[in-house]
């Protein structure tokens, strides 16, 4: 094991050789291994049109929904290179796969404390709404408050707990937002900020857990929603807690269970929702085609089982990746699942250089599959050849 050039003060990287400054800086008490594409189960088996299509589509808007850290100075110039690849017809399957092996070194990341990666899934929930509030539709979602600061990588703010990621712009300089509770207590009444209503409060949890969504309207129109922002408190999880409280095994604790739990009793989930301090604001979009999947944070349509959201201050979106592991095929089996994957969204809870959350698709189906996700998994990290960031 040797010290890799470029790499911060403590990181460490096993098996580098004449490709060092290609390899990506990883946070402390992680291991990162050089690998060659030809020694990777799977990989020739892939069809890596798919990634290069997205690819193409660039590594983020400008700007992101959410802001993450800045690519490595190759990344972009790879993205405009896949476009222009693509303009000039679609390529064949070995020419895809070249393209990935040619243009990037491959580096298998392992945790020291596991050995392996964590993976869970999410998914775009559709749900009924209203454009106005009605006894059937009374809970309302927001809009992105016009006070709201996100706070960025690399921001300093002097005096604020290190865990709060967003503030309100006050007359005094910068303030903690109010939590979930006081916003359900009316913290944001009378601005104007409602941009629709749900059914329940448990149904609009599900929402913000995942990010994104679709609203059937009473007319039968559907809505979507994409990712504005959040109050900056920590995310807690429900599922963690509610396992804590009712001597449930984590392993049968899934989202299927937890809102059949919530929705049970309005009063229980009322009080346990508001453990959870995070609330997230939407915006609606109503321009995106019925066909299209949601809006990452990197501001690109998604993909089912081929975008994951990861932690946005460790790798920066557009960064291709490939997983692979056992996980539930939602109909009571599981299957092995390697394939090449692209960074195009991140989450409060996905935290560290191997944990992943996978975008399973959108509906109820989607949902229950993806609620089923919660294993280890091997990860290999494509990094542009030659200058590290």
């Amino acid at each position: 094991m040797i010290r890799a050039a470029g790499l911060v003060l403590g990181l460490w990287v096993a098996g580098v050789s004449a490709v060092t400054a290609s390899a990506p800086p990883v946070p402390a008490g992680a291991r990162i291994e050089l690998v060659a594409a030809g020694e990777i189960a799977g990989w020739t088996q892939d069809d890596h049109r798919v990634v290069l299509r997205l690819f193409a589509q660039g590594c983020e808007t400008d700007p992101p929904l959410r802001q993450g850290i800045k690519p490595p100075p190759g990344l972009p110039a790879l993205c405009t290179e896949a476009a222009a690849l693509l303009k000039a017809g679609e390529p064949d399957p070995v020419a895809a796969r070249r393209f990935f092996e040619d243009r990037f070194s491959f580096w298998r990341v392992r945790p020291a404390e596991t050995g392996r990666g964590f993976m869970t899934g999410y998914f775009e929930p559709e749900f009924e709404g209203s454009l106005a509030p009605s006894a059937a539709f009374p809970t309302p979602l927001y809009g992105r408050p016009a006070d709201l600061v996100t706070k960025m990588p690399g921001d300093d703010w002097p005096g604020f707990d290190p865990a709060l990621s967003s503030a309100r712009r006050g007359k005094r300089g910068l303030e903690v937002f109010p939590d979930r509770a006081a916003i359900e207590d009316g913290a944001l009444d009378g601005q104007g900020l409602e941009i629709l209503w749900m059914r329940d409060p448990v149904d609009r949890f599900v929402l913000q857990v995942q990010g994104s969504g679709r609203i059937r309207l009473p007319d039968g129109r559907v809505t979507r929603l994409v990712y504005a922002g959040r109050n900056g408190h920590p995310y807690t999880s429900l599922g963690r807690e509610l396992s804590r409280r009712e001597n449930i095994p984590p392993a049968e604790m899934t989202m299927d269970r937890l809102i059949a739990r919530l929705k049970a009793d309005a009063g229980f989930a009322r009080e346990l929702i508001r453990l959870n301090r995070s609330f997230v604001f939407f915006a609606r979009r109503d321009d995106l085609p019925p066909e299209s999947g949601p809006i990452g944070a990197a501001g690109l349509p998604l993909t089912p089982l081929r975008s994951i959201a990861v932690d946005r201050t460790v790798w920066p979106y557009g960064t291709p990746a490939w997983i692979a592991g056992e996980v539930p095929d939602g109909t009571g089996g599981s299957e092995a699942l390697p394939r090449l994957v692209l960074a195009q969204d991140t989450g409060s809870a996905i935290l560290g250089p191997a944990r992943i959350d996978l975008f399973v698709g959108s509906g109820p189906q989607a949902g229950h599959r993806a609620g089923l996700i919660r294993h280890p998994f091997d990860l290999i990290v494509l990094w542009p050849r030659g200058r590290g960031r």
